[in-house]
C-alpha cells in the first residue's frame, strides 16, 4: 500500500519526509520539502554536531541541479511548508528550477499558503498547487517608513547626524519629519525596479499580459486558491491528500523519493565518547583537490570577531575573522579561486577597508568573483567593488555609496525625567561624542571634513574597481536592483550562486565534479565553541550585561513580531548597523532596512 506523499520529519531549517518504496515502473519524483529559513551557510556549529544539519541555500539549489541532470528523475515536487524565503533566494531558486524544466522534467509545486514570494516561485514552476482552502495574496508592493524627528523632539532627543551623499538617506528617520526630496526619488526608484522585475517574472512565467496581470493583482489582493487558478495565478487547487492522484496525470505511476536532500544522519552530541571523538580528531579543514573558496559577507561589518546570535540575535562579520579566512585562503595552493558571497547592508568604515585590503590581496594571486544575494550596500559595497566580477540577482540591492557619522544628544530627555548628568572632559576634543548636546560648528566641521575623507576614498575604490562607472550616477547614497546595478556598470551580470561559480569554474578551467566548493570562515573548532559558551554564562545572572541583553532579546522580539519574519533580517542588520555608531562616529551602512510587502 502506498505511503503518504507529506509523511514529513522534523528538521531544523528544511525537512524532508522520508523516502518511500519504489515502484516497478522505475519513475521517481525528487520531493524537495522547504520550511523556515534558509541559511547561507553552513552553521558555526557543524565541527560540534556533525553531518546532518539544516541543508543551505546552496544545497538546496545544487539538488535540484543534480535532479535536472539525474537520468533516473522524472520531476521534481517542491513543498513549501512557510518557508521564510526572501526575494533573491527564490530568483536563485527559481533558476535551478528552471534548469529542471530545461533538461525536459516538470517541477511542480504545492504550499497551503501563497503570498508574493511563493507566486514569483510559482512563476518557475509547471505546474502550481494551492491546498483547498488556501489563500493568495498578490496585492502588489508596500513599504512604510517612520520619520521620528518630531518623537524624538517630544522626548528632548536632538539626533545630530552628518551624511555625505545627498540621496543616502541614514539620516532621514531620525533627523527628518518627512522624506527629502532625494530620499524620496531614490526610494521611489529602487520600488520601481523591485516591482518592475517582479511583475515581469510573474508575468512572463505564467504567462500573463500585463492587463491581465492587472486584473489579477486587483483580485487577488486577498483570494481563494480557486480564484487564483480562474486568474492564471496557479494551475490547480487540491487536497494535500489527493496530490499524488493530481500528479500521476503527468508522470503515471511513480516512486517519491522524499529524501532526495535528506542529509546524512548526524552524531548524537548527547554521546560523550562522540563528543571526545570530534575534539580529539575535528574535521580537516584543508582542501584535498582543486578547490573554489566561498567567503561570506553576512549581516552587519564590524571590527574585531564575526558573531552568531548578538542581542537582536541576528550575526556580524567581523573583520579580523574575515582577515584569517583571506590569509587561509590566499595561503592554500589548490584555492584556485575566491567568491566573495555579499548579505549585508555595511557598517564600519575600517572593517570595511581592511575586508577590502584582504580581499585584494587574494584577488593579486587568484580570481576574486563576487555573488550578491539580497543587499551588498554602503560598506557591502565597498568590499563588493574589490572583486574582478560581480553578479547581483534581479531583486539584489546595492549601492548606497555615502558615508554617515553622528549621535543622539539626549540633553532634552535628562532634562525631562530629571536626570542631571555630569560631563568632566580632558583633552581639546573629549566632548566631541558627548550624549548632551549636539556638535559645536567647530566639531561638525571636523567629523564633516574627516567623513569627506572616508568618501573620497569610498569612491576611488569604486572607480578601481568598476571601470567605466559614472559616479555622478551611481554615488551619494543612490541604491539600485539587478538590471539597473548592471546598466550602470556596478555589476557584471544578472544571475545567481549557481551562476557565479559555474562561470568561474569554466574561467578556470574546472570541469563539474573535479573540484569542490568550501565555505569560508570555517565552522568553529570545539574549543572555541566551549570558549564561546563559557563566555556566554560567565556573566552573573544579576549583571548589567545580561539585564540589558535581556531587556535587548525582548525589544527585538517585539519589533519582529511587528515587522514579520521575512522582513525582519533585513531590520536586525540595519539597526545593529546603527547602534554602531556608539563605538564608531563614521559608517559605511545603508540608510535602513527595506522593507516591502
Amino acid at each position: 500500500m502506498r505511503q503518504s506523499l507529506f509523511r514529513a520529519v522534523a528538521s531544523i531549517a528544511v525537512a524532508v519526509s522520508c523516502a518511500l518504496p519504489a515502484f516497478a515502473s522505475g519513475k521517481r519524483l525528487a520531493w524537495i520539502e522547504l520550511e523556515k529559513d534558509l541559511p547561507e551557510q553552513p552553521s558555526p556549529t557543524a565541527a560540534l554536531m556533525g553531518p546532518g544539519g539544516a541543508p543551505t541555500l546552496r544545497e538546496v539549489t545544487a539538488g535540484l541541479r543534480r535532479a535536472a541532470k539525474d537520468a533516473t528523475v522524472a520531476g521534481v515536487v517542491l513543498r513549501l511548508r512557510e518557508p521564510e524565503l526572501t526575494r533573491t533566494q527564490a530568483e536563485e531558486i527559481g533558476a535551478a528550477m528552471r534548469a529542471v524544466r530545461d533538461a525536459g522534467k516538470k517541477v511542480h509545486l504545492f504550499t497551503e499558503v501563497y503570498g508574493p514570494t511563493e507566486v514569483v516561485l510559482a512563476s518557475y514552476a509547471d505546474q502550481a498547487i494551492i491546498q483547498k482552502g488556501g489563500a493568495v495574496s498578490l496585492p502588489g508592493m508596500y513599504m512604510e517608513e517612520m520619520f521620528l524627528a518630531d518623537t524624538l523632539g517630544w522626548l528632548g532627543v536632538k539626533a545630530d547626524f552628518v551624511q555625505i551623499g545627498d540621496y543616502k538617506g541614514a539620516k532621514e528617520q531620525f533627523a527628518n519629519s518627512a522624506p527629502s526630496k532625494e530620499w524620496d526619488q531614490n526610494i521611489n526608484g529602487l520600488l520601481d525596479s523591485l516591482y518592475g522585475e517582479m511583475r515581469r517574472q510573474i508575468g512572463a512565467g505564467r504567462k500573463l499580459s500585463d492587463e491581465r496581470l492587472d486584473a489579477a493583482m486587483r483580485e487577488a489582493w486577498m483570494a481563494t486558491g480557486e480564484d487564483a487558478v480562474r486568474l492564471g495565478l496557479l494551475d490547480a487547487e487540491a487536497d494535500r491528500m489527493d496530490v499524488d492522484a493530481l500528479l500521476e496525470k503527468s508522470h503515471g505511476e511513480h516512486e517519491s523519493d522524499a529524501a532526495f536532500l535528506a542529509p546524512a544522519k548526524a552524531a548524537a552530541p548527547a554521546n560523550p565518547f562522540a563528543m571526545l571523538e570530534t575534539i580529539m580528531n575535528p574535521p580537516s579543514r584543508d582542501p584535498v583537490r582543486d578547490t573554489v573558496a566561498v567567503l561570506h559577507i553576512d549581516g552587519t561589518i564590524v571590527d574585531g570577531d564575526s558573531k552568531r546570535g548578538g542581542v537582536m540575535g541576528g550575526s556580524s562579520v567581523g573583520s579580523l575573522t574575515v582577515r584569517r579566512a583571506l590569509a587561509e585562503i590566499e595561503a592554500a595552493d589548490l584555492v584556485k579561486g575566491l567568491i566573495v558571497r555579499i548579505n549585508s547592508p555595511g557598517g564600519s568604515a575600517i572593517a570595511s577597508e581592511s575586508i577590502w585590503q584582504g580581499v585584494r590581496r587574494v584577488a593579486a594571486k587568484k580570481p576574486v568573483w563576487v555573488s550578491v544575494g539580497s543587499m551588498a550596500a554602503s560598506g557591502g559595497y565597498y568590499i563588493a567593488v574589490a572583486g574582478d566580477r560581480v553578479y547581483v540577482n534581479p531583486s539584489s540591492i546595492v549601492g548606497s555609496i555615502g558615508v554617515v557619522g553622528g549621535k543622539m544628544a539626549l540633553g532634552g530627555l535628562y532634562e525631562k525625567v530629571r536626570v542631571n548628568v555630569v560631563g568632566r572632559a580632558r583633552g581639546p576634543r573629549a566632548e566631541i561624542m558627548s550624549t548632551r548636546s549636539v556638535w559645536s560648528d567647530a566639531d561638525r566641521a571636523l567629523v564633516t571634513q574627516k567623513m569627506k575623507q572616508t568618501y573620497d576614498q569610498f569612491v576611488e575604490r569604486v572607480r578601481a574597481g568598476r571601470k567605466g562607472i559614472d559616479v555622478a550616477q551611481t554615488a551619494e547614497g543612490r541604491l539600485f536592483a539587478g538590471e539597473k546595478a548592471v546598466a550602470l556598470k556596478m555589476a557584471d551580470a544578472v544571475g545567481g550562486f549557481d551562476d557565479t561559480a559555474r562561470d568561474l569554474a569554466a574561467k578556470l578551467g574546472l570541469k563539474e565534479g573535479e573540484f569542490d566548493l568550501m565555505d569560508y570562515p570555517a565552522p568553529k573548532t570545539i574549543a572555541e565553541i566551549i570558549k564561546d559558551a563559557m563566555e556566554q554564562f560567565g556573566i552573573g545572572a544579576s549583571s548589567p550585561e545580561v539585564s540589558a541583553r535581556t531587556a535587548g532579546a525582548a525589544v527585538a522580539g517585539a519589533v519582529r513580531e511587528a515587522v514579520g519574519p521575512q522582513a525582519w533580517p533585513a531590520v536586525r542588520d540595519a539597526l545593529e548597523g546603527l547602534m554602531q555608531v556608539r563605538s564608531e562616529p563614521i559608517l559605511l551602512i545603508s540608510p535602513r532596512a527595506v522593507v516591502v510587502r
